[in-house]
């Protein structure tokens, strides 16, 4: 199936999705949308890579804007301003920099540097600003791009991002153990644990400083408004399984939805990657309904009062971006060079890692 893409140029670009990979009703009924600062928060994300040495300056030259990180963010934070938009950019930047060392740390053996960095990035989390200079690159960015999301909302909300980002660090830490031990997780401990290695929490927690308000937990935890938050990112953590599972059992992966079922319920490949595009089907269509139900709650929130109204209209736009949640991710793992494995040298190495860890050579 072919439709038109953004892609990484100002025009629009026609991209071919395999028929397995392809999901008619997102490119129907999601409507793709990029934040008009799109183009001058790609160029500033790449200077910031550069700046931080997150990356080598030939790494960022070659691949960065092909990798599409900031084309995955400005199609989901439409609501943002631009400062908001490029400090979640950045971060998300930071973030999947981090998944490659953290990938790196276990295929070469190297679980000294993996512990040394899960330590640090704890202790950055809860004082960023006095680990801006810090010697690891990685911890270095890390505690700019938090230091800068704590600038947007009140300490309670920067106390919960801290709370959901320390379970996310010690959940690779629990992925960094079965990957070197070659645990295969059954399929409700791989879905729990998903949840934070795709940091669900975390993005949904970034639609806040993107609408401009923190939401009460009376908000935040109404059934509808989190039902559409999960959905949303659940939806992004399955496809992308089902996009990289192939890849995935060739390198003797143990972390993907389809591997779970294969292993643990003794699924076929053909009938696991079948199990899996049916969850992802799922997460639409149950978002589908659930939306209307999150956006009549957010209608009820506008009781006349100024708060009111202000909450009705933040919950609105937060439910807008976990709509465009959906198109994003869909078309991300369609452009972003992260998943163009067939095109690599080395399929077990990507091109745009750097294989060392902190201070080795």
């Amino acid at each position: 199936m072919h439709a038109l893409s953004h892609g990484t140029t100002s025009t629009p670009t026609t991209i071919a999705v395999p028929p397995s990979l392809s999901l008619p009703v997102i490119e129907a009924a999601f409507p793709r949308q990029l934040h008009p600062y799109w183009p001058k928060c790609q160029e500033k994300t790449r200077a910031w890579l550069l700046e931080k040495r997150l990356m080598p300056a030939e790494k960022v030259e070659e691949y960065a804007d092909g990798l599409c990180y900031t084309d995955l963010m400005a199609g989901y934070y439409i609501g943002a301003s631009d400062e908001v938009m490029q400090a979640i950019a950045d971060y998300s930047a930071w973030f999947f920099v981090w998944d490659d060392r953290h990938d790196r740390d276990i295929v070469h053996g190297r679980p000294l540097a993996w512990r040394t960095l899960r330590d640090r990035l704890h202790t950055a989390l809860d004082s960023p600003g006095e680990h801006l200079h810090h010697e690891d690159p990685l911890v270095a960015g890390f505690a700019d791009s938090v230091l800068r999301l704590y600038g947007f909302l009140p300490q309670t909300w920067n106390l919960r991002f801290a709370r959901h980002f320390h379970a996310v660090i010690e959940a690779y830490d629990r992925e960094f153990h079965n990957r070197t031990h070659g645990i295969v997780p059954t399929v409700e401990e791989y879905l729990r644990l998903r949840r934070l290695t795709f940091a669900h929490w975390i993005w949904t927690d970034l639609l806040e400083p993107t609408a401009g308000c923190e939401l009460p937990d009376a908000v935040r935890k109404h059934p509808a408004y989190r039902r559409a938050a999960l959905l949303s990112q659940e939806f992004a953590a399955w496809y992308n399984d089902l996009c990289s599972l192939p890849k995935e059992i060739a390198g003797d992966e143990v972390h993907n939805l389809g591997i779970s079922l294969i292993t643990h319920e003794g699924l076929t490949l053909e009938e696991a990657v079948g199990e899996v595009r049916r969850r992802v089907e799922e997460c639409i269509t149950e978002f589908l309904d659930v939306e209307q139900e999150a956006l009549r709650f957010a209608d009820d929130l506008a009781d006349g009062t100024v708060r009111g109204k202000e909450l009705s209209a933040a919950v609105r736009l937060c439910l807008g971006d976990m709509r465009n949640w959906f198109s994003s991710v869909y078309w991300f793992h369609h452009e972003s060079g992260r998943y163009m494995v067939d095109s690599w040298d080395d399929r077990s190495t990507p091109p745009y890692v750097n294989n060392e860890a902190a201070g080795e050579k």
